[in-house]
Formats: structure tokens, C-alpha cells, sequence
């Protein structure tokens, strides 16, 4: 049985698995793998520890539709809506830019309910704390180690962590990254920010006329959410919740220091903002040193092949754009590349084109090559 590893439990690994899953014509061994200690990636829910209903979204706090990718990933968004993972956002968000034919959506049950979905699609075995530091090329396989635990071997290994975690990775994988892949992977950028989440008990009021607010004018808050209210959850017997994100300029500012120190000033600043909020019965604040990506990889069309047999790929918003519809473009690029195709998972007319969608008829031989050639640089 061949077998498959997936380094990232964000949207695009699990997306990634998922699909793999679903066309793979034989069986196959599914493998995720996450350094963090549960799924979701930028895109992740926490919960209170006196209370698992009640949640805020620390990363993607809902999903932006245009009218192109409505078209185009229409079965993403009519599958997740039609199981109630997703539902339109109806809750004022005030100072949102909306373009004509957009469409908003939330999650009711947190953002990573969307991870939490496809990666039990895929029926991959999925591994937490499993933080990659080498991959090299052994007969013919890849070689994964991590932190601790003995190295395993994997027919083909998709990367989809931030980039520059793909370049801090030692062992052969150093070495055959070319020149000019190198350079595509160092001018990925990223922005930086903090979240920070606040559960309140049961019966609390915050009296405020919106479920969302972002915010022009301060130094450290960017974005504020009553988070229950974004979902139009009201009940007695669930405490609301709340989430900040602060400004990029606070985030890199105070990116290297004690997350307890920028969770204080954080704080400071949302009483002075939203004066008499009551304390807060726990609070999450998390650190996002890759939050979006502000310069993606050039000419890579949603993935970055550096290896072709054994098949080794990145994936991620970073080789496409920084949202919803970017990763899912992004791993069905990495999932149908017709490289996948050497271990016989997935036939080559899974291949896409350059927007992310099956070609009408399979393009001529020397067309593919050139093709081919300008995604793995």
C-alpha cells in the first residue's frame, strides 16, 4: 500500500487528504502531520475550559465568496453548506468592505470545523506534536524525521506548512531545492499579529450593536468579534466570547516578545476601547508569526513540485493567495498533479489547469512539459 504524508492539518493538507482519499483508485495510506496540538492551522477554533461550546476563532473569522470562485469551487461551498459546516453571515460586521456579488459565511460551530470535516473524509491517520526537522531521499522513498520518534518512509510527501519552516528543514531536501525554487520560496512573505480570545460566564452582556467591528484608528486593534453573536448563537446557558486581532504594525512590533506581556497590553487596550467589559473567566491569546501571506511565491500556480519521483510538493496559500478559495486551489494542484500519478493514486486526467480546474479535453504532450516545467521552475 503506498503511502502518503501530509505536513500541515490547515485547509489545504486536509483538503489535500480528503481528496486524495476520494479519487486515489486503490488504497492508500493517509498520514497528516501537525506540530501544533490540534487541527486547523490559521484557521483555528479555541475553546473555553469551563464550557467546549463556548469557542472563538483565532485565525479566519469567515469566508469572503466572489462570484469567479463561486463558479469555480462551487461543490466545496455547496457540500459544506448543505451540511451546515458553513452558513451565510448575517450578523452586522461594521466598516466591512463588500463587493458587488460577494458572498459572506460563517461557521456555526467554529472556523476548523472545516479541517475538523475533511481531514474525517480523508481517514488519514492524523499525528499532533509531530514537528518535521529532516526528509531525505532513501531507495527510492522519503524519509521523514520529527522531533521525537524514529523516521518513517512515505511514497510521496506534500508540504503545506508556513515556507519558512519548509526552508529551515534539514537532510537532502536542503539540496534539492534549486536555485531558482529558493529564490521563488525566500520572496514568500507574511504578515504577523496577534489573537487574542475571551470566555465570559454564563449570562453576560456585552452590550455593543454589532457582532464585528474593524477598527481604523488604533494602534494595537485591528478587528473585534463577539464571536457567539457572529454565529447568532444566544443562549443562557453559554457564556458570549470575544476575539481581537490586533494590527500587523503591534504584531511585529511585539513579535518576539512574551506572548503573556502582549496579551496584557492587548487587554489594556480593548478596556480602553470597550470601556466596563467585564473580566474575562479565561483567555487564549495566540501569536501568529506566518498570519497571511503578503507576497506570494511567483509563478507557482498553487504549488511548488521540488522533487518529481519520488513525488515532493508544497502546498499552501503561499504559492496561490491568502484565502479560503487560494487553498483550496492550492491542494487540488497538489493532490491531481499528474506526478501524483507515478504511484498510480490518481490518474493523470485529474490533472488541472492553471486556474484550478480540469481541462475540457487532456492537453497535448509537449504542451503539459511546458507546463510542467514553469510550476516546478
Amino acid at each position: 500500500m503506498a503511502r502518503v504524508l501530509i505536513v500541515g492539518a490547515g485547509l489545504t493538507g486536509s483538503l489535500c487528504a480528503a481528496l486524495l482519499r476520494k479519487e486515489a483508485p486503490r488504497p492508500v495510506h493517509l498520514a497528516v502531520w501537525d506540530e501544533a496540538g490540534d487541527s486547523g492551522g490559521r484557521m483555528s477554533t479555541a475553546r473555553s475550559p469551563y464550557n467546549p461550546q463556548s469557542t472563538v476563532d483565532l485565525g479566519a473569522q469567515y469566508i469572503t465568496c466572489t462570484p469567479h470562485y463561486a463558479k469555480q469551487h462551487q461543490s466545496f461551498y455547496d457540500d459544506l453548506l448543505a451540511l451546515g459546516i458553513l452558513k451565510p453571515l448575517t450578523a452586522p460586521i461594521e466598516g466591512m468592505v463588500m463587493k458587488e456579488g460577494d458572498c459572506n459565511f460563517m461557521a456555526p460551530q467554529g472556523i476548523s470545523s472545516i479541517i475538523k470535516h475533511y481531514l474525517k473524509e480523508s481517514g488519514a491517520d492524523v499525528c499532533f506534536r509531530h514537528c518535521v526537522t529532516q526528509i531525505n531521499l532513501r531507495n527510492g522513498k522519503w524519509e521523514v524525521s520529527k522531533e521525537t520518534g524514529p523516521p518513517e518512509q512515505f511514497d510521496i510527501v506534500v508540504l503545506t506548512m508556513p515556507v519558512p519552516q519548509i526552508l529551515q528543514l534539514q537532510g537532502d531536501i536542503a539540496n534539492l531545492i534549486s536555485e531558482c525554487q529558493r529564490r521563488q520560496l525566500e520572496s514568500v512573505s507574511y504578515s504577523s499579529r496577534y489573537a487574542l480570545g475571551l470566555f465570559y460566564e454564563a449570562g453576560t452582556k456585552i452590550d455593543v450593536p454589532w457582532a464585528g467591528q474593524y477598527i481604523t484608528s488604533n494602534p494595537c486593534i485591528r478587528f473585534i468579534s463577539i464571536d457567539n453573536k457572529k454565529r447568532n448563537i444566544e443562549s443562557s446557558e453559554i457564556g458570549p466570547s470575544l476575539v481581537v486581532h490586533t494590527t500587523v504594525p503591534f504584531g511585529v512590533t511585539h513579535l518576539d516578545h512574551c506572548t503573556e506581556d502582549a496579551q496584557e497590553l492587548i487587554f489594556q487596550q480593548l478596556e480602553a476601547f470597550l470601556p466596563g467589559l467585564p473580566r474575562p473567566v479565561a483567555t487564549r491569546c495566540q501569536k501568529w508569526r506566518h498570519s497571511q501571506v503578503t507576497e506570494a511565491a511567483a509563478n507557482a500556480h498553487g504549488q511548488l513540485t521540488l522533487h518529481p519521483k519520488p513525488f515532493l510538493v508544497c502546498g499552501g496559500d503561499a504559492f496561490t493567495q491568502s484565502n479560503f478559495d487560494g487553498c483550496i486551489t492550492s491542494a487540488r494542484g497538489s493532490a491531481y498533479h499528474p506526478h501524483a500519478s507515478v504511484t498510480h493514486l490518481l490518474p493523470v486526467t485529474g490533472w488541472l489547469d492553471r486556474n484550478g480546474s480540469p481541462p475540457s479535453k487532456p492537453a497535448p504532450c509537449r504542451q503539459r512539459k511546458r507546463e510542467l516545467h514553469a510550476i516546478s521552475g
